[in-house]
């Protein structure tokens, strides 16, 4: 049983390609704006991260993957969502700013995270782990990312399943973003434990978390009719329920 986690990965990977491409698909209708592709992409990374992690079962440990995994994995597994999120429910100027600062420390991470000097009687053939790294210090860039990560989309998440409680019109968006929210921290939970060396863990919650964002996003968009029905009505003079994007 402790091996088959090791493939949970490839699941994971499978599931983020679908969903990635069901959101860019939106974002190509125009819809909703520039966070569906930060969304996109940021699934999208979130599937090469795990993507590797599989690699890895299958194949075992090599060097330059355990580097394009701390990349699309520790840097920008939730980052980019996170962004997304901040598109959606901040200004757009300060959603640029913020942007322009998270793609900053985020390049300036990857790059130390190319050069470190990386120890290979550290590794575990057939999982990753961020011990292997010689310069300590690199790996308190992931914290911090995952902090705003943390912050942008599980906060915005509950944020907006607070404000969706309220009446039974909203109640589909109100429990799509408790399925985000929870989604979103269950990742970062998986992930703290890797720096214990439990990095099966992460590949568990990758997997839960994916699911529970697929189901939120179902949930938000079967919720869409309803408002767009709310907004016809609202030209026409009628009353209607307050909505948040």
């Amino acid at each position: 049983m402790g091996d088959a986690v090791l493939y949970i990965p490839i699941f994971t990977t499978v599931l983020a390609g679908v969903f990635a491409a069901v959101v860019f698909r939106r974002y190509r209708r125009k819809e909703r704006g520039v966070h569906l592709l930060w969304w996109a992409a940021g699934i999208l990374l979130f599937g090469v991260g795990t993507f590797v992690e599989g690699f890895t079962a299958l194949f075992g440990w090599n060097e330059g993957i355990f580097r394009a995994w701390y990349i699309s994995g520790a840097l920008l597994g939730g980052a980019p969502l996170a962004q997304g999120t901040a598109y959606l429910l901040l200004k757009r100027r300060t959603a640029d700013r913020l942007a322009a600062v998270l793609v900053a420390v985020i390049v300036v991470a990857a790059v130390f995270v190319l050069l470190t000097p990386v120890d290979a009687a550290k590794a575990d053939d057939n999982k990753l782990s961020g011990k292997v790294i010689e310069w300590a210090w690199v790996r308190a860039f992931s914290p911090f990312i995952n902090t705003y990560a943390f912050v942008m989309l599980v906060g915005g998440a509950a944020y907006s399943a607070r404000r969706f409680h309220r009446t039974a019109a909203t109640h589909d968006r109100f429990v799509g973003n408790v399925l985000i929210a929870v989604g979103g921290l269950l990742p970062g939970i998986g992930g703290s434990f890797t720096r214990f060396g439990h990095t099966e863990v992460l590949y568990v919650t990758e997997f839960v978390g994916i699911v529970l964002i697929f189901a939120g996003y179902r949930f938000n968009v079967r919720a869409r009719p309803a408002v767009r029905h709310e907004k016809t009505a609202a030209a026409a003079g009628a009353p209607q329920a307050s909505q948040s994007a």
